[in-house]
């Protein structure tokens, strides 16, 4: 919790000032390491008898931590911007997208740039981070059950740890030449992301 305040007190400095803290956007980048450990250690020390009895658990508690800030959020924020924003379209679409855990995808789709003075006016595009996230848990309890660790059987953590291993040199190595490519997809996409996230997971 506490690296989780430093992350975000770090982000928030340099949305205010960038000169006062030019590298605050890495507290993002703490963020996914840190939501990486979370969902490990909280599917760790689970035995469940069956896929559906891993993948249930786990997204009941991610939805029970993510959805009610993030509707509460959406809906004070969208009435805000009917009231007093005169073309609020886009920005309704950013925080609708939000909602479905893909704004990262719309916000790559409409040419955002992250770090463009535009996009601060935009109060839905940090959900972009959640959106990577809520992707990666789309695919990590089945590598978790597929693993053996939801099972708790023989060499599990050995096998997760391989397998988050070659995820994070592979996702690195695209990051790294998607970033020359196009820098906006090395920013938004969660394939790019993988490597930070299971970082946390290791």
């Amino acid at each position: 919790d506490g690296l989780r305040a430093l992350a975000v007190i770090c982000v928030i400095i340099n949305h205010f000032n960038k000169e006062l803290l030019p590298s605050g956007y890495l507290g993002v980048d703490i963020f996914f390491v840190i939501s990486g450990y979370v969902i490990t250690s909280s599917l760790s020390g689970r035995k469940s008898k069956s896929f559906w009895e891993l993948a249930g658990g786990f997204y009941e508690r991610r939805l029970k931590r993510i959805i009610p800030a993030l509707i509460s959020y959406t809906l004070i924020i969208s009435l805000l911007l009917c009231l007093f924003c005169d073309e609020p379209v886009l920005l309704l679409r950013t925080g609708i997208t939000s909602l479905f855990g893909i704004s990262n995808i719309y916000l790559l789709r409409q040419s955002t740039n992250y770090f463009a003075d535009s996009t601060s006016l935009n109060p839905f595009t940090h959900t972009w981070s959640l959106s990577v996230e809520e992707q990666f848990y789309l695919v990590f309890p089945l590598l978790v059950w597929i693993t053996g660790l939801g099972k708790q059987s023989k060499n599990s953590y050995r096998n997760l740890c391989l397998t988050l291993s070659l995820a994070s040199i592979s996702s690195l190595i695209a990051f790294i030449y998607i970033y020359h490519v196009n820098q906006s997809a090395a920013y938004f996409l969660m394939p790019t992301r993988v490597w930070e996230i299971s970082i946390g997971c290791l």
